[in-house]
């Protein structure tokens, strides 16, 4: 989505040349655009937005992204948000090395567009089993300033929901249950086509590697049991983090990874894993 276009973005933003990136260190939308401008070697700037602070709900960041959310790509002034939308943008800019091949493009975008459907998904388990709560940090103050701030969309929209229904009645069981469910159906998916593949679509490297090798860090910092459920994709898994450069995109810093294995420890002694709790076992 281009959004300076409808009159959002700044005049400084605008007079911006080359690669600019609003990004999270632990914002898996930002971690999957890092780790594609590392692959592909693109220069680039970064514009840290700290989403603990809620700087995306302030105004100043709201007049370039009226969703509040990162990433953000400006690239030549023109602003332009969503991470699979950057991603196919940069891919036609950059055309190598080739990530999204042009013969199977649109098998791609709908394995992306798959993907991004289980981004409140992943909310849920990270939530509860990465970060240890399961209510809402933001408060109707600040909710009140995302909703008053830029016109809103289905995506706004959708935002503003998940977060009033995370205030109102938190993440219970069944709700991370039925999340945790649809990734083990993607994950037996995936298994399947590695027995056949070194690579999730075919023989070469692509972006749903990217993709999908976020969402498999995140699930392992919570407990997701990758190696026992999904052999394969274990591997797969593995061979990424050893490669250099994969996993610096998506390692929480020190601080939150002691936080982290604090929040493993509590549910470990409590009986309440990911695995336990999930029925995954």
């Amino acid at each position: 989505m281009q959004i300076s276009e409808d009159g959002y973005g700044t005049a400084e933003i605008a007079a911006w040349r080359g690669v600019h990136l609003f990004h999270f260190g632990m914002s898996s939308c930002s971690q999957k655009v890092r780790l594609y401008l590392r692959l592909k070697g693109i220069a680039w700037t970064g514009h840290p937005v700290d989403l603990a602070a809620h700087e995306n709900y302030r105004p100043a960041f709201l007049a370039i992204n009226p969703r509040g959310m990162v990433p953000v790509l400006v690239l030549d002034g023109a602003v332009h948000a969503d991470s699979n939308a950057i991603i196919t943008l940069l891919e036609e800019r950059f055309p190598e090395p080739c990530l999204i091949p042009a013969d199977r493009r649109a098998e791609i975008e709908d394995m992306l567009e798959a993907e991004d459907s289980l981004h409140h998904d992943l909310r849920h388990l990270s939530f509860r089993y990465v970060h240890g709560r399961s209510g809402s940090t933001k408060t109707p103050e600040l909710m009140q300033v995302y909703r008053d701030h830029g016109r809103s969309d289905a995506e706004k929209a959708s935002e503003i929901a998940f977060y009033e229904r995370l205030a109102r009645t938190g993440l219970d069981d069944e709700t991370c249950r039925l999340s945790a469910a649809r990734f083990r159906a993607a994950f037996d998916g995936f298994e399947r086509r590695l027995a056949d593949h070194p690579f999730l679509f075919g023989d070469r490297l692509t972006v749903i590697d990217i993709a999908w090798f976020v969402y498999a860090y995140r699930l392992h910092l919570g407990g997701y049991p990758l190696k026992r459920l999904h052999p394969r994709l274990h591997a797969w898994f593995a061979a990424r983090c050893t490669t250099p450069g994969w996993e610096e995109e998506v390692v929480p810093p020190p601080a939150l990874a002691e936080k982290i294995a604090a929040v493993r420890a509590r549910q470990q002694a409590d009986g309440q894993t990911m695995a336990a709790v999930m029925g995954l076992d």
